[in-house]
């Protein structure tokens, strides 16, 4: 069994069981772009740290989807190993910290997204029933797609950008992400003290919207009960391989029976 290093980390692992259609209807996407039309994503059940993902951007009340890799890449970077590093440990950032923090502060003042997810796994802490590890998917009662509150930014690679020619090799490199997160509340800071920051549709416009003032968006972030609407359950470890992927990883299963080993 292989146990991914992004496993520990909140959130570390989440699924899109959504097609462009439906994004595109859920969240009044106005437009797409190069990327995402050229090459749209297929129905992910388990995506991984420095995946490809898609990510929803604003501008004066239009949307549009794009497509980054999960896991912002620090703007001082100067070689891809740099880049790649910096990445995979910036796959969240925390409210508390993400307007003051070098890696994302720029990010949080001028480029703010919304990640659409059918649903994230978390591992179970000591913190309540669960033994220690046991992966838990959370997912909407209302079978809508979440939106993960995240920032974005861009990496231009210096080798290329010294060569003077394009590298298409590394498409998602350039554009990168990282997912909100917040103290869990409720039953879910039983599994695990820490949540996505998942923010209602009324205020989507205002954290898209680039001219919102720092001090509105602190006001934005703070969402009460942000667990109301969702429902959890425990699942298979096959979740713990990125080599995994499938509808039947979000199957639950009762406490005590047989895990399936692989």
């Amino acid at each position: 069994m292989i146990l991914s290093k992004y496993a520990s980390l909140m959130c570390g692992r989440y699924a899109l069981a959504a097609l462009q259609e439906e994004i595109i209807t859920q969240f009044d996407i106005n437009s797409l772009s190069d990327q995402a039309t050229r090459a749209p994503l297929p129905i992910d059940w388990n995506i991984a740290p420095t995946k490809s993902i898609y990510l929803i951007k604003g501008a004066s009340g239009e949307r549009s989807l794009d497509i980054a890799s999960w896991g912002l890449i620090a703007p001082w970077s100067k070689t891809r190993e740099e880049a790649s590093r910096s990445q995979s440990m910036a796959i969240n950032a925390r409210v508390e910290t993400v307007h003051e923090k070098p890696t994302f502060r720029q990010a949080f003042k001028t480029k703010r997204c919304l990640v659409p997810a059918t649903g994230y796994y978390e591992w179970a802490t000591e913190l309540g029933e669960y033994p220690r590890k046991q992966p838990i998917f959370v997912t909407s009662d209302e079978d809508h797609l979440l939106a993960f509150t995240g920032i974005y930014s861009f990496w231009k690679d210096p080798e290329v950008l010294d060569s003077g020619e394009r590298d298409d090799s590394l498409p998602s490199m350039n554009q990168s992400v990282a997912i909100i997160t917040r103290d869990a509340v409720g039953e879910l800071a039983k599994v695990h003290n820490r949540m996505p920051l998942l923010l209602p549709r009324d205020r989507w416009d205002r954290w898209l919207d680039i001219d919102t003032p720092e001090q509105e968006l602190k006001g934005l972030l703070a969402v009460p009960d942000p667990d109301s609407h969702l429902k959890f359950w425990p699942v298979e470890s096959r979740v713990n391989s990125i080599r995994n992927n499938g509808r039947e990883l979000i199957a639950p299963i009762e406490m005590g029976e047989s895990e399936t080993l692989f």
